[in-house]
This record gives C-alpha cells, structure tokens and sequence, in this order.
C-alpha cells in the first residue's frame, strides 16, 4: 500500500486500485467535498506526476480520454482547485508523493495499462440520485430523467414553460461551462429536438443559466457528469459527431423535413405563449428570430 495523507485529501493505492478521498478542511473546495470519494481503477490511469515547488508541491493524475464521465462533460474546464485528481503536498511530505507517483507507474508499466483512448467509462461518475440548487433554478437527475424547476429570478419564458423534464432517451449531449465570476456559464441538456437551437442561455429553456455563486453554481457539474455517464460513450458516435466537444453533435442522416418539423414546432410554443400574453412583442420577435437564427 501506497500511502499519502494531506489536508487537502488522501490518495491510497494498492495495486489495482487509487482511492482518492477529499479533506475535510475548509480550504478544499466545496465540489470536491461534494463529489466525495473516487475510486480510480489502474486501467484508467494513464500517468502520474510530482510537481515540487518551494512551499508546496501537487500530486497529479492524468486519466485516459475517455474513461471518466466527470471529465468528458466538463471538457478541461474545472478550475484547477476543484480538480479531483489534483493534490496539494506539502514540501516535507514531498519524499512520499514521488514514492506514491513512481508506485503507480511501475504498476502501469507491468500490467501493461495502454494510455488509448478508452471505448468505455471505466468510473461511475456521481451517485444518483443528484440535485442542485443554481441561480437559474434546480436541476435533478435520478438517473432516468432530468428535472429543471425555475428561480424566481428565472427569465420570465422559462417560468412560463413550467417545470422542465427530459428522459436520457431524448438527449444526445450535455454541455457545461463554468460560472468564472466575470463571465456567466450554463448547463445545457441538448435533445434531438433542440440541437440546431442557438437560443442563448439565459432564455433556453432546456439550459440553466449560471451566473450568481461560483461556488455553489460548480455543483451543477455533478448533474453533468451523472447524465452524462448514461449517455453514449464517444467512441460510439459517428467521428463527425465528436470533431469539436464544444459544439452540439450533428446527426449524419437527418432529414431535411425533420429539421422544419422541429422548427415549426418550436414556432408554434412561441406563438401560444404570445397569444397568452405570457411573452410580449417584442420578446415574441427577439426569441423568434433568434430560433430561425438557429435552425
């Protein structure tokens, strides 16, 4: 057994497995509080590395593409400090997290761990079910569908709408970014009906507008990576659906009457909440040219 105990966290290996567990202090960010213990089997590992630096160094795991639900749906952007395979060392316990690294790269090395992209999620992801609480609304997954009820500081289209339920059968991707502080994030569930929509955040209403906590708004990474583990993998996908993670997939035989059936409807919700009185003409003009932009 490979040992590390710090106040950022602990990483334990024996062997086949890196038990990663997050401290409790309350410098460790409340994602990683929140997302809990990870348990990273040595076939998703593809590296390890030691950073020393004067004060304190960082232990540092590189998982293979693929392999974790987590990664895949924030795509890179998790702030360095709410990263799960990050640990702060300090530097008389430097000895011990080179020790640890070079442990669990022998063990690469002899059981032979390819660093390929894998063709499968080999970590769970988050437990569900997972609810969380962003300035946009609450959003829940139970692990068959995705729940979004709006604040009341919601754009009023979306209060309009009601409560949003979507099942995994109709999504095809989920998008995430982060709250920075300085620039608003969104999580965004993309279905087959709304993946040419290019409705902006703040007024789709199959997307959370995050711009109020940083903290708290990091959480909705968790429903993210939940949903996103019961989609698909990747590797399963037309080449051309995965080319660029930061846009929607694009399905390769759709139909060009599919895509004005979807269109039309879309029409058809917005001219009913007009007629309602719920939106007024000018957010009637503005969401519907920004539709027709999309489509």
């Amino acid at each position: 057994m490979a040992e590390i105990i710090q106040r950022d966290g602990t990483w334990a290996f024996d062997g086949s497995t890196v038990r990663i567990t997050p401290g409790r202090h309350r410098s460790v960010p409340l994602f990683r509080q929140t997302y809990g213990e990870i348990v990273v089997p040595l076939e998703a590992v593809a590296g390890v590395v030691y950073e020393p630096e004067r004060k304190r160094g960082r232990l540092r795991m590189r998982l293979r593409e693929g392999a974790d639900p987590l990664l895949q749906a924030t795509g890179g952007r998790l702030p360095e400090a709410a990263d799960p395979y990050r640990l702060t060392v300090d530097a008389d316990r430097s000895g011990v997290a080179e020790y640890v690294a070079a442990e669990i790269r022998q063990s690469l090395l002899l059981d032979q761990v390819p660093s390929e992209p894998t063709e499968a999620y080999l970590l769970p992801g988050p437990p569900v079910p997972v609810s969380v609480r962003s300035s946009d609304g609450t959003v829940s997954f139970d692990g068959t569908r995705v729940r979004i009820d709006w604040a009341d500081t919601s754009d009023r289209v979306k209060r309009a709408t009601g409560p949003r339920i979507i099942g995994v059968g109709d999504l095809v991707q989920v998008e995430w970014l982060p709250n920075s502080g300085h620039e608003d994030g969104f999580l965004r569930f993309v279905t087959r009906e709304t993946v040419f929509s290019k409705l902006p955040a703040e007024r789709d209403p199959y997307a959370l507008d995050l711009w109020g906590s940083v903290r708290r708004d990091l959480l909705t990474a968790l429903v993210a990576a939940a949903v996103t583990a019961r989609l698909p993998h990747p590797s399963a996908r037309p080449a051309t659906e995965c080319a660029d993670r930061d846009r929607p997939p694009v399905p390769v035989q759709r139909r060009p009457a599919d895509h004005h059936d979807m269109l039309l409807r879309r029409l058809r919700e917005l001219g009913e909440l007009h007629r309602d009185g719920v939106l007024t003409d000018e957010e009637f003009a503005r969401t519907k040219a920004a539709v027709l932009r999309g489509f």
